[in-house]
C-alpha cells in the first residue's frame, strides 16, 4: 500500500467535515502533513474519478462532489493502491530445473491476490463517513473536549 491511499482518505474525510467549505491544496497538504504537491496528485486523481470538484484562481480549490456513506476505501484502496501488495520483484525462475524455483512465482502470486482481495473486503465495510465518525470519537476522548 502506498501513501496516495491514505492521503486521498484524509483529505476525503477533511472536506466530508466541511462539505460546504472549499480547501485548498495548501490548506489539505498542512492537514494532512505532507507537501502540497503530493496532496495536487492524489487530488487529480479523485477529481478525474468524480470524488471532488476543483475550481481555479482566487478563492478557489476542492469540494467534496461525493457522498461520504457511498464511498468504502476499497474504492479508494483500487483507485490509489492496486497491485501493491505485491512486490515488485518475486523469487523463482520458470526456467530452472526445480520443483521450488520453477513455481514460486505462481504461488506467491496467488497468495497475494488472496491478501488483497482479503484486504479489499476489509476495506468495502468502511465508508468516508465512518472514518469521519471514528475521527470524531477520537477526538471526544480526549481531556478538555
Amino acid at each position: 500500500m502506498n501513501s496516495e491511499f491514505t492521503i486521498a482518505i484524509h483529505s476525503l474525510a477533511l472536506l466530508a467535515y466541511r462539505p460546504d467549505h472549499m480547501a485548498t491544496s495548501d490548506m489539505i497538504a498542512h492537514n494532512v502533513c505532507t507537501h502540497p504537491a503530493r496532496v495536487r496528485k492524489v487530488m487529480a486523481m479523485l477529481r478525474k474519478n468524480g470524488y471532488v470538484a476543483a475550481k481555479e484562481g482566487t478563492g478557489g480549490g476542492f469540494i467534496l462532489k461525493c457522498d461520504p456513506e457511498q464511498v468504502t476505501l476499497a474504492e479508494m484502496y483500487r483507485l490509489t493502491s492496486m497491485g501493491s501488495v505485491k512486490p515488485g520483484w518475486c523469487s523463482g525462475d520458470a526456467e530452472q530445473d526445480c520443483m521450488i524455483a520453477c513455481n514460486m512465482a505462481t504461488v506467491m502470486d496467488q497468495l497475494y491476490a488472496g491478501a488483497e482481495k482479503q484486504m479489499i473486503d476489509y476495506f468495502g465495510q468502511w465508508t468516508i463517513r465512518d472514518v469521519l465518525e471514528q475521527v470524531r470519537r477520537e477526538q471526544e476522548k480526549k481531556p478538555g473536549v
